[in-house]
Formats: structure tokens, C-alpha cells, sequence
């Protein structure tokens, strides 16, 4: 199975965030994205592409040790930009050292459960809007996505998602999310250093 760690943004930043992507929507070409649903915006922070199901229990026990050693923190939605032709996103702001320790943390959970990645990557906080190719010119969202200052919030939880890749073949379908483990941050002492 497809599982990813995760950190996910409340209700009321999905529906601020919500408001520009729906702007978004509206500039030139944007038919040619594939937009993702408010539902799946998260913060990846490990992907494990192919976990055996003997696997789960340890790998859920080591991320709930990862959650209880890490304190809540807080992050803002902010600005955006893009990878090349490939992917739009929104960026984050705020307790970002907090977030890449979490993701470390996760990814060391997911080497320990022995489901280890070729090699680690320094790690790129990002909320994926959409996907592009093709050639799409994804500069003018980054642009319009400039300005946007999200509203603060407490992270306090490490979520576990469960990737369901669609089979059906119909144009525009997403991938189905379904999380399958949550842990509540915890211990430890608040991050010293709130710049990103």
C-alpha cells in the first residue's frame, strides 16, 4: 500500500486558501491543470511507496513515538511557487525548523520500519495545489499566489495516509486519501525559533 506521513491545515486555512485557488481558477489556462481537492492539502512530510502490511505496526508505533517527542507548533499558509512545468504550490511560513524536524522524525520512522527510500532528500515544505505538464507555463499562479498570507495555526497532530491510486481511467480523477492513523504532538520543548 501507498502511505505517506502528514500534516494537515485546519478547516477554517483549507477555506482561505479555498478563495484564492477558486482566483486561481480563473486565469488563462487553468483547465489544463489538475487541480487537487481542499480535501488532500497537506504537508507530506515521508512517502513510503510500497508498504506490506506486516509493516504497519511498527512503522505506526515508531510515528507515534515520533509525535510524542515533537511539541505542537505553529505555521501560516504564505506565498507560492512552483517546480518547474510539474507542480503548483503553496509555501508555509512560521515554525518551519519545527516542521522539518517532524519530517525528519517521520522519515527516520519509516528507515527504522524498514521501509527505506534510495536516498534521503532535503526536505521542501510545500502544499500541492496542482499539477501541470505538458509544457504549462505555471509562473503566473506562483505570481498571483505571491501575495497570499494565510491565518496562523497550532500543528498538533501527525496524521498517516493511506494513497488509493484510481483505476478507472476517467480523465480528472483524483487519488483517494483515507487516513489510517493519527497522533497527537506532544512533549518536549516549544521550538526556540519561530522564522521559517
Amino acid at each position: 500500500m501507498r502511505l505517506f506521513a502528514a500534516v494537515r491545515p485546519p478547516g477554517v486555512v483549507v477555506e482561505e486558501l479555498a478563495v484564492v485557488v477558486a482566483e486561481l481558477g480563473r486565469l488563462h489556462g487553468s483547465g489544463a491543470l489538475r487541480w487537487g481537492g481542499r480535501e488532500s492539502w497537506h504537508f507530506t512530510l515521508a512517502f513510503m511507496a510500497d508498504v506490506p502490511p506486516e509493516a504497519l505496526p511498527g512503522l505506526t508505533a515508531r510515528l507515534a513515538r515520533a509525535a510524542h517527542r515533537t511539541p505542537p507548533f505553529t505555521l501560516a499558509l504564505r506565498g507560492g511557487g512552483h517546480f518547474g512545468d510539474r507542480v503548483l504550490w503553496a509555501g508555509v511560513t512560521g515554525e518551519v525548523a519545527a516542521l522539518r524536524h517532524l519530517a525528519g522524525r517521520a522519515e527516520a520512522a519509516a528507515r527504522k520500519a524498514g521501509l527505506v527510500r534510495d536516498e534521503p532528500r532535503h526536505y521542501r515544505p510545500h502544499l500541492t495545489l496542482a499539477r501541470g505538464g505538458g509544457g504549462t507555463d505555471l509562473r503566473p499562479y506562483a505570481d498571483a499566489l505571491a501575495a497570499f498570507a494565510g491565518a496562523p495555526w497550532t500543528v498538533d497532530e501527525l496524521i498517516l495516509v493511506r494513497s488509493t491510486l484510481p483505476k478507472s481511467g476517467v480523465p480528472g480523477e483524483r487519488p483517494r486519501h483515507e487516513t489510517v492513523g493519527r497522533w497527537p504532538l506532544g512533549g518536549g520543548a516549544r521550538w526556540p525559533d519561530a522564522a521559517g
